[in-house]
């Protein structure tokens, strides 16, 4: 069965998900995951900050890892080089997290595959800033 026409998943996800846990979060307003998930939080987004280094970031406690949140996540979105991406996507399919976002230059096609089997949304080297500004202008 396909989507719709006009159907937009993208649009559609970032409408309805309420709670993103963001791995590899700093606590530096220099980084881009820092940019990126203050820009979420002034749209509404609770944000879960996942980085076992620092104590917190953008008021939020951090966590060293998906699975010692104790709330639902609607989308991890990952700033992990690739080669930690799978760990991350193992968690989240164990979580029954329904998407998985890789930032811009994060590219695991394994760790895409394994998602998408397990019947999440998987974003793969896209910036999810981008497309929400594109969506919600």
């Amino acid at each position: 069965m396909s989507a719709p026409a006009g159907f937009d998943p993208v649009r559609q996800l970032l409408a309805t998900a309420k709670t993103i846990a963001v791995v590899g979060l700093s606590a530096s307003p220099l980084r881009p995951s820092y940019g990126v998930a203050a820009y979420l939080q002034t749209h509404g987004y609770r944000i879960i900050p996942v980085n076992p280094r620092i104590g917190e970031s953008l008021g939020e406690r951090s966590y060293p890892s998906l699975l010692e949140i104790p709330e639902k996540i609607d989308i991890v979105n990952i700033f992990r080089r690739p080669e930690f991406v799978a760990e991350v996507v193992g968690q989240a399919i164990r979580l029954k997290i329904p998407a998985v976002w890789m930032q811009e230059g994060v590219i695991n096609r394994e760790a895409a595959d394994e998602a998408e089997r397990a019947g999440m949304f998987v974003a793969m080297d896209r910036c999810i800033l981008k497309e929400h500004r594109a969506r919600f202008r």
